[in-house]
């Protein structure tokens, strides 16, 4: 008797027990998740300038400089490359984009229906996928536009977006006069601005997965052109040959900024609302977010039009070597995790974000390991710096070669040294004062090339 009475007792404790960890889950997503929930915004032509955080001249962009108050604000973060596919495929790899041959230092063209990523590499997804998580793709992919080469061959379950480099934000017709906006493999055409299309799939995807750890890619075609706010009027038509039309509809070619600032603000509201969807749902105190950009922005555009974005103190623009073409913005988010208002001076480069985050929920890497780095150690341990490396970015004849505060610039076959810890905006050239660091840079960078790339 006493035996099945405590049996009894005991039964009932273990269902009151079970009862209330199965209503504290309910009310807290966030129970029993081990590993946190991943955000990375990756903005299209976003230059260094054209947010608050790295510009006080813009105050416009609340909610991205929220996360820069509240988070860790990196100044010296680099686009792998300073054009979009090569950086896409860097960051989703974690490997020298260059390693998958000559096409990866441009942007791939939606006229080569056979190239894209290599489908038998290993993408962030896909080690996060193995981890447990729910992953998703909302926005602009360029790294293929058919078969094997589309998202969700990558690790990503579910893919909402545009295949090729650029489409009208309204029509979302590509440039060669294509329908191109996606649910996964499959044409899901409206007229709705992309950035609002791309916010109401990734707000729709965190409501849907809220128990699961989740990796979104919110991957903004904006502010790439055609330059359109979400006021200004469709551009594209299906049938339409756009390549040499493909800037939008300009009343002013000598003042393209306030079309640019529409989609920044547009942009930065998308933030918000990704941000507060979250909030709601309990989510942000253990998801990591992380917001950046795929090269630096257009000063200019072939000198037919100009004032486009904004690269701060930096030299140069897209599709250059030099820092205007790849520093970029980068601020990284984790309440409780990452002090608020850090800054730090560390390099980073995109194909960090592969080895970082595998850390972090540790994830294992691929057999064949990452040319990143772990960057956790400056998230994580204050006043923390890393040992100088040497990076590089190549795109047909011209090429840089970075090593601690020195930069190698190879331009149009001339080549120029500076000391980017002095000389952010490179206009001290030191060619000639610093003959023994040109050698050794030039030399580095010759090895690098030799080890790395695969044509």
């Amino acid at each position: 008797m006493k035996i099945n009475l405590l049996c009894k007792c005991f039964h009932a404790l273990s269902m009151v027990f079970f009862f209330s960890i199965s209503v504290s889950s309910c009310s807290d997503p966030n129970s029993g998740k081990d590993v946190p929930n991943i955000i990375v915004f990756m903005i299209d032509d976003l230059g260094y300038g054209d947010i608050g955080a790295y510009n006080d001249s813009i105050d416009y962009t609340p909610h991205i400089d929220s996360l820069a108050i509240e988070g860790m604000m990196w100044t010296d973060f680099h686009s792998n490359g300073p054009m979009c596919s090569p950086t896409r495929a860097a960051f989703l790899t974690g490997q020298y984009q260059y390693r998958f041959g000559k096409r990866f230092e441009h942007a791939l063209s939606a006229r080569r229906k056979d190239s894209g990523l290599p489908d038998t590499v290993v993408t962030i997804a896909d080690v996060l996928k193995r981890k447990g998580y729910k992953t998703g793709m909302f926005g602009k992919w360029h790294l293929g536009i058919e078969e094997p080469y589309l998202p969700n061959n990558y690790g990503f379950d579910i893919f909402q977006g545009l295949l090729s480099g650029d489409g009208d934000h309204h029509t979302h017709i590509n440039r060669w006069g294509m329908e191109d906006w996606w649910s996964n493999k499959k044409l899901d055409m409206n007229q709705e601005y992309s950035v609002d299309r791309i916010t109401k799939g990734t707000v729709q995807f965190i409501k849907e997965n809220n128990n699961d750890p989740f990796f979104l890619y919110v991957s903004h075609l904006a502010i790439h052109f055609p330059w359109q706010g979400p006021g200004d009027p469709t551009h594209r038509m299906r049938g339409g040959d756009y390549t040499d039309d493909k800037w939008g509809i300009i009343p002013d070619k000598t003042n393209v900024r306030p079309h640019v600032e529409d989609m920044i603000k547009a942009v930065d509201e998308s933030v918000g609302e990704i941000m507060a969807s979250l909030k709601s749902q309990l989510l942000d105190k253990n998801t990591i977010v992380i917001f950046t950009s795929d090269n630096g922005g257009y000063r200019h555009y072939d000198y037919r039009f100009f004032n486009i974005s904004n690269n701060g103190p930096l030299r140069g623009q897209k599709a250059e070597v030099l820092e205007g073409g790849h520093r970029v913005p980068f601020i990284i988010w984790w309440p409780d995790k990452i002090d608020p208002g850090e800054k730090t001076f560390e390099l980073g480069m995109s194909m960090d974000l592969f080895p970082t985050l595998a850390a972090i929920v540790e994830a294992e890497l691929p057999e064949y390991g990452t040319d990143g780095i772990d960057l956790s150690p400056v998230l994580f341990e204050k006043g923390k710096t890393m040992e100088n490396r040497t990076v590089f970015w190549k795109m047909g004849d011209d090429w840089a070669v970075r090593e601690g505060k020195w930069k190698l610039i190879n331009m149009e076959g001339k080549k120029s040294l500076y000391n980017l810890q002095e000389d952010i905006g490179e206009s001290n050239d030191k060619i000639d004062t610093q003959p023994v660091k040109r050698d050794l840079l030039n030399k580095e960078y010759n090895q690098m090339v030799r080890n790395i790339l695969l044509y």
